[in-house]
């Protein structure tokens, strides 16, 4: 069988959330079935590291998909040129995206809806292009995967696909997170935290992910505690600029607030491996994939109460409404100083995270692969 494969998010160096699923599926695919041919098609010159295997050709199709208009170009036609040289028996998105009119089964998977829900957080030109696509993006595929129960869900509601169509792949932990010893976060905190303890968010700068809350819960922690303990934020800046920044400059206490801006995969599981705890109570996620990090981390979490954070988080994480900024400060407070609770929900952490693995995310992915053909 010839399967060609939407892989535009395979960005040396640059792999986000959307991207990692794309790597740590599509690696574990192909290697598995050495009896299919694989098409990867990207939008730019291709990294090597991301031909897995033997039974991989690369194809780049063009133009670069950077912007709606663009998007258009590459999917309604960069792509099906491609594709009617290659003549594959099934196209495989990891990232929702698909051409419109193919006549040939297709396997597409939706992450989330957060645009659907959140339009304020989506610039006007791009939230167009998904309120006109994404419906078809849904409806066309022959089959649908999503992260979470809750996604499957929300795309049954929003857009009137059937349930049964739809499966659920849940995310993976990457294997780089481990738990660190004593010694070794002491060399961490070193390092990124002045040599104090520190709770940390990692995340993309956006108002979604509630960091202008989670800001103020660290100044009233703050209030409440008088320590040295600091709070490490890692992500791109992109959207900083307006509500983010505006509380991060009236916090009284910003001087305990360590940027840390983007940083390699190894930087990350080290500080998060070396945290009092994660702090990931956004306002919207399909899966939210600190969680489950943190799990194999053995890091304790605090998370959001909405979306689909529960569904992953289970009983091993503190939840809280992230709307609720008193709640938030709660959490730090309570994770700061008791030292029993911290341990009780490593330990559940450690229970849980065997549900989140990348080898059951791909095999689960391929199911549906074979329930479409």
């Amino acid at each position: 069988m010839k399967i060609a494969v939407n892989t535009r998010l395979l960005l040396k160096n640059k792999l986000e959330g959307i991207g990692i699923f794309s790597c740590a599926t599509l690696s574990r695919i192909t290697k598995a079935h050495p009896e299919h041919q694989f098409y990867f098609l990207f939008d730019r010159p291709f990294d090597e590291s991301f031909l897995f295997s033997d039974n991989i050709t690369p194809v780049v199709a063009y133009p670069q998909a950077r912007h709606p208009y663009l998007w258009y170009l590459f999917f309604e036609w960069g792509v099906p040129m491609k594709l009617r040289s290659i003549k594959p028996d099934l196209f495989l998105s990891p990232d929702g995206w698909i051409p419109t009119g193919l006549d040939i089964p297709v396997v597409n998977v939706i992450h989330d809806l957060n645009f659907v829900h959140h339009p304020e957080f989506i610039k006007p030109v791009v939230r167009r292009y998904y309120d006109r696509f994404f419906p078809k993006f849904a409806r066309n595929a022959t089959r649908l995967a999503t992260v979470s129960e809750f996604s499957r869900q929300d795309i049954h509601e929003s857009y009137q696909v059937p349930l049964e169509k739809i499966d659920v792949v849940y995310n993976g932990a990457n294997q780089v997170y481990v738990p660190y010893t004593e010694a070794q976060q002491a060399e961490v905190r070193q390092k990124y935290a002045q040599g104090c303890d520190y709770f940390l968010f990692v995340g993309l700068i956006h108002k979604r992910k509630n960091l202008a809350n989670i800001f103020r819960a660290f100044d009233q922690f703050k209030e409440r505690t008088d320590n040295t303990t600091k709070l490490v934020v890692v992500g791109d800046k992109k959207w900083w600029a307006g509500e983010i920044e505006d509380t991060y400059l009236q916090m009284r206490h910003r001087d305990d607030v360590i940027m840390l801006g983007r940083q390699q995969l190894e930087v990350v599981s080290a500080l998060t491996a070396s945290a009092i705890a994660m702090v990931y109570t956004s306002l919207f996620e399909g899966f939210g994939q600190p969680i489950v990090d943190s799990f194999n981390a053995h890091t304790p979490v605090i998370t959001s109460n909405i979306s689909s954070m529960p569904e992953v988080a289970g009983d091993a994480a503190l939840i809280v409404d992230p709307y609720r900024v008193e709640q938030i400060a709660d959490a730090l407070c309570r994770l700061k100083e008791d030292q029993v609770y911290r341990e009780l929900l490593i330990e559940k952490g450690k229970e849980r995270k065997h549900l989140f693995t990348w080898d059951r995310t791909a095999e689960m992915l391929w199911q549906s692969v074979e329930k479409a053909f």
